[in-house]
């Protein structure tokens, strides 16, 4: 399987969500259903294959007058593909509704990344290899000397690197990721780590935020699988999607 993706969904704990499916009529689509915005932060295009998912990132806010909601944007490049990453790169009112963020759309022929950070859109072709994105942007692995990863990348990036599993979809969640699932769980990381990528904080208004699920998608000529945990850092809630 020569495109494997990791994706784990950061939100406000109290936030209303369904897991993956196919939640919007006369679509192929399948992903998990933000039921606040409709949208979702992961997209699959079984037909093709293709998946494309959204990270928040930092800068300037939208407009609350003329917000929309980010999550409409992975069902875009996941039906569309690269093309609708590159028509939204050019047109600036448009990526002026929406808050900063890193979309990602991937199929069997390329990886392109549309980062917006308010005030400019970049695209970029991923190379081969093993790519680590986070709220911070593209951590790795770094552009350069001067390119410090931040402590997720650092920490995670070289183990995903090293242990690169087959994805195979017609084997067991456990055999098809093998020692990703260890690192999908958290790598032992405390909730509060710096460097988790599981994580928990309890904000100043009392409300929690973390991370609410885990993804797990695999491409291949061949075949696809898409495999979910509900329950970040706890083993046993993997189960694969169908599609």
């Amino acid at each position: 399987m020569p495109l494997l993706l990791l994706g784990v969904r950061d939100e406000l704990t109290g936030r209303p969500w369904q897991p993956p499916a196919r939640h919007w009529p006369g679509s192929p689509l399948a992903g998990g259903l933000d039921e606040q915005a409709g949208g979702t932060w992961l997209a699959l295009h079984p037909g093709i294959p293709r998946v494309a998912c959204i990270l928040n990132t930092r800068g300037p806010q939208a407009p609350p007058g003329t917000r929309r909601s980010r999550g409409e944007l992975p069902l875009r490049a996941a039906a569309d593909g690269r093309q609708a990453l590159h028509e939204l790169a050019g047109q600036q009112p448009i990526l002026a509704r929406y808050d900063p963020f890193i979309l990602v759309c991937a199929d069997l022929s390329a990886v392109l990344a549309l980062t917006w950070d308010g005030r400019r859109a970049v695209l970029e072709d991923l190379q081969p290899g093993t790519h680590v994105f986070t709220n911070a942007g593209h951590m790795y692995p770094p552009a350069g000397p001067e390119q410090v990863p931040d402590a997720k990348a650092a920490h995670f990036g070289p183990k995903f690197a090293a242990r690169r599993p087959s994805g195979d979809p017609a084997t067991t969640v456990k055999d098809a990721w093998g020692d990703w699932l260890t690192l999908a769980d958290g790598d032992g990381l405390s909730v509060t780590d710096p460097a988790a990528i599981i994580a928990r904080r309890e904000l100043p208004d009392g409300r929690l935020w973390g991370s609410t699920s885990v993804s797990l998608v695999a491409l291949g000529p061949g075949g696809l699988r898409y495999d979910f945990q509900p329950v970040p850092g706890d083993a046993p809630t993997w189960y694969p999607v169908s599609l």
